[in-house]
This record gives C-alpha cells, sequence and structure tokens, in this order.
C-alpha cells in the first residue's frame, strides 16, 4: 500500500487526518501518511459510504457545524482529505 504522503499536509489537514484515522479506527495507516490529495474513497483507505457518515458525525463534532448528506456538493467536498480540510476551514465554528 503506498499511501505516503507525496505532498506535505498543512497542519489543519495533519488534525483532520488524525480525526479520520481515530474515528474510522484505521490503523493500518498513520495520519502523516495519507496524500492529502488523494481520493478518500475508492482509494488504498478502503472508505465506504457508512465511513462518510461516521466522518461526517466526527467533523460535526470535533469543528461545529454539520456535513449534510443531500449537499450536492459532497462528491467535491469528500473527494480528498485536502478537499475536506479546505470545506471545514470554510465553514468550522469560530
Amino acid at each position: 500500500m503506498n499511501t505516503k504522503a507525496s505532498v506535505a499536509q498543512t497542519p489543519a489537514e495533519h488534525e483532520l487526518a488524525q480525526l479520520l484515522t481515530e474515528s474510522l479506527n484505521i490503523d493500518w495507516v498513520k495520519p502523516d501518511e495519507i496524500d492529502p490529495d488523494a481520493a478518500l474513497f475508492g482509494s488504498d483507505l478502503g472508505l465506504d459510504s457508512i465511513d462518510a457518515l461516521e466522518l461526517a458525525l466526527a467533523v460535526s463534532k470535533r469543528y461545529g457545524f454539520q456535513l449534510r448528506s443531500d449537499n450536492p456538493d459532497n462528491r467535491r467536498i469528500f473527494g480528498s482529505l485536502r478537499a475536506l480540510s479546505a470545506h471545514i476551514q470554510e465553514h468550522r465554528a469560530s
């Protein structure tokens, strides 16, 4: 499995990678090994729609806003660690 980050994660991306690995019990990859530009779903991480729901719940608890299942932009928002992190930074509660 080649998940080694080819591009360095920002601090916000690393925090999100930690949340992702902890909330989804992903113990086969370290947070800093997740490539911020790689697809979250259908990739080496093996995430599925149930994982998306769990991740959305973890994000809402940690960052104070809801990721809605009916959002037409979800494919883009959950496209990569970098995309999800950018969306969180844009919408998180202060």
